[in-house]
C-alpha cells in the first residue's frame, strides 16, 4: 500500500519471515563513531532472547513493524489506475537499511537458522526512502525518543503467559490487604497514594517465596502465597489501620518501612525457608514484635543508609537475615555475613 506522511511517499506492506535475512541489511556499527552511525549497535545478548520467545510461543507471538530505507528507486504498480494499493518491485540485490526493528530481524533470523517453522508467517513492513545518513539519524530518534515503556506492574497485570504472574494476581484477590491497597499500574507510589503496595513489589516477592516451586500449576501456587501472606498479615497490625482507616497510607510509609519492597521480597525469601516446617503459621507471630518503624537505629547498615531505605541485593539480603534472626531462626554463615557486626550482636 502506498501512502504519505509529511512530504513523503512510503510504502507499507507484508514481508515473508524467509525474506528478512535475504532483504536486510545488518551493519556491524562497532568502531564507527556514533555520529556516523545510522543505527544504535546491535545488542548481542538480546537475539537469542527474542528468538527464544518466538519459539515458546509459536502459535501467538506478536511484532509491531519494521521500518526500513530504500536506496534504489523502487517501482509501484497499482492494480488499477489511481489506486494506492498494487506490487512493489524492488531492484535485485537492493539491500533495506532497517530504522526501527534491528532486534525484531535479528531474532528472525535466529529462530528460522535454529528451525523454528515462521517462513510462511509475515510480517508487517514500512518503507521510506533513503536520503542521507542525517535523515536516517533523525528518523530513528523520531521513532525512539517518544516511545513510552509500560511500568513493570502494567507488564505483569497484562501477561498471560507468566504463571508466577497469575499466581500473584489470584493471591492478591485473596488477600484483602493487598487486595484493597495494591496499585497495579505504577511501578513505585507517589507520594500521595492511597496504596501500601505496588504489583511489581508482591510479584517480586512472590518470586522469591516460589523458587524451586515454580513448576507447580498456577492453582496450588495461588493457594500457597494466599496462606503465607494471610499468615504475613495477621502480624502486620500496621498493614490493618491502614485497611481499616485508623491510618493514612501516607503516614506508614513515611514513618515505617514494612510495606517497603525490600522488606516485602525479604519476607518472601523467608517463606523458603519456613513453609516446610509444621509449626510455620506459629514462628510468624514473632513479626509482631518487630519494630519496623525508620528511626529503629537496628535497621542502619540492615536497609537503611542515612535515613533511606535501600533496595540492592546487599540490603535486602541483610533483612531478611534480620528478619530471620528476630523471630528465632539459626542464620547461615553467609546470612551472619550479610548483617552489620551490630546486628548480629542484637
Amino acid at each position: 500500500m502506498r501512502g504519505k506522511m509529511g512530504s513523503r511517499t512510503y510504502y507499507s506492506c507484508l514481508m515473508p519471515m524467509q525474506g528478512v535475512p535475504q532483504f536486510f541489511k545488518f551493519t556491524n556499527w562497532v568502531g564507527i563513531s556514533p555520529e556516523d552511525r545510522e543505527q544504535r549497535v546491535l545488542n548481542d545478548k538480546r537475539v537469542p532472547d527474542l528468538a527464544a520467545y518466538i519459539a515458546e510461543n509459536e502459535e501467538d507471538y506478536l511484532f509491531s513493524s519494521i521500518t526500513a530505507s530504500y536506496k534504489s528507486e523502487p517501482r509501484f504498480e497499482p492494480f488499477a489506475e489511481g489506486l494506492d494499493i498494487g506490487i512493489l518491485v524492488l531492484q535485485l540485490g537492493d539491500e533495506l537499511i532497517i530504522n526501527d526493528g534491528q532486534h525484531r530481524a535479528a531474532g528472525i533470523v535466529r529462530a528460522i537458522e535454529n528451525g523454528v517453522p515462521i517462513n510462511r508467517d509475515a510480517i508487517s513492513v514500512l518503507l521510506f526512502p533513503w536520503e542521507s545518513t542525517g535523515r536516517v539519524q533523525q528518523m530513528f530518534s523520531d521513532l525512539n525518543r517518544y516511545v513510552q515503556k509500560t511500568s513493570k506492574s502494567l507488564d505483569i497485570l497484562f501477561d498471560k503467559r507468566d504463571d508466577i504472574a497469575a499466581a500473584t494476581l489470584a493471591m492478591i484477590e485473596k488477600v484483602p490487604v493487598f487486595r484493597e491497597l495494591t496499585d497495579k499500574e505504577s511501578v513505585s507510589l507517589s507520594v500521595k497514594s492511597t496504596k501500601l503496595f505496588t504489583l511489581a513489589a508482591l510479584y517480586d516477592a512472590c518470586v522469591e517465596l516460589l523458587k524451586g516451586r515454580e513448576k507447580q500449576d498456577i492453582v496450588t501456587n495461588a493457594g500457597l502465597l494466599a496462606d503465607y501472606w494471610n499468615a504475613i498479615a495477621a502480624h502486620m497490625p500496621e498493614w490493618s489501620k491502614v485497611l481499616n482507616g485508623q491510618k493514612l497510607a501516607i503516614e506508614l510509609r513515611q514513618e515505617k518501612i514494612v510495606s517497603h519492597s525490600t522488606v516485602l521480597r525479604a519476607l518472601g525469601g523467608l517463606g523458603v525457608d519456613i513453609l516446610d516446617r509444621p509449626d510455620w503459621q506459629a514462628q510468624l507471630a514473632a513479626l509482631g514484635n518487630i519494630d519496623w518503624s525508620k528511626k529503629n537505629p537496628e535497621w542502619e547498615n540492615v536497609c537503611v543508609v542515612s535515613n533511606s531505605v535501600v533496595s540492592n541485593r546487599q540490603a535486602r539480603a541483610a533483612t531478611k537475615a534480620f528478619i530471620k534472626a528476630k523471630i528465632g531462626l539459626s542464620l547461615t554463615d553467609g546470612e551472619k555475613r550479610a548483617l552489620p557486626d551490630q546486628a548480629v550482636a542484637a
